[in-house]
């Protein structure tokens, strides 16, 4: 490994260490504090829901233009949020087969959404689960795509690492700055 690859290494786990925390944060930490989520005296907010497409069709069917305004922020940023899981799985695993990265992501979104039921930590939703998977699955997408027009893994490699760079201002914003309520 030369000197720029070990270079691109450092960059590539360190921006996905910091997007880790992100998903962290939003998702388990953007409602209650770390102190909180063990605190047996708190408010426990549960809310689940098992029908597939139901929050989805609540959002699309609704007259009122804040539920609308709040239903595409919600089915865009879960979709939004796993497209960089995607493209690092596909880029960081071994097994590159579509079918595996896109179940492994199913499993990170369903653990998601467990921990948030078992915790009362927001809302538990098979939609969010199967968006999230969506969004794996158009990050997975991307990196074949550019796997297509490159025709190197090596070049693949810098292209992600150049596009991780320049996200990276953005995510240790959302990380370290931004209070996230949703």
């Amino acid at each position: 490994m030369n000197k720029r690859e070990r270079i691109e290494t450092v960059i590539l786990y360190g921006v996905f260490i910091c997007y880790i925390l992100f998903l962290f944060k939003i998702f388990i930490l953007s409602r209650v504090s770390l102190v909180d989520v063990f605190n047996n005296q708190r408010t426990l907010h549960r809310s689940i829901n098992l029908i597939p497409f139901y929050s989805i069709k609540e959002y699309v069917f609704s007259n009122s233009a804040s539920i609308k305004s709040f239903a595409f922020a919600n089915v865009g940023g879960n979709i939004e949020i796993f497209i960089p899981l995607g493209a690092y799985l596909s880029l960081f695993r071994a097994n590159k087969k579509v079918i595996t990265n896109l179940l492994f992501i199913f499993i990170v979104s369903l653990l998601i959404e467990t921990i948030q039921g078992l915790f009362g930590i927001g809302a538990s939703d098979i939609d969010d689960i199967i968006l999230n998977s969506v969004g794996g699955f158009i990050g997975i997408l991307g990196y074949k795509f550019l796997l297509l027009i490159l025709r190197d893994h090596k070049k693949v490699r810098t292209a992600i690492t150049i596009l991780s760079v320049i996200g990276l201002p953005v995510l240790l914003n959302l990380l370290f700055v931004v209070k996230l309520h949703l």
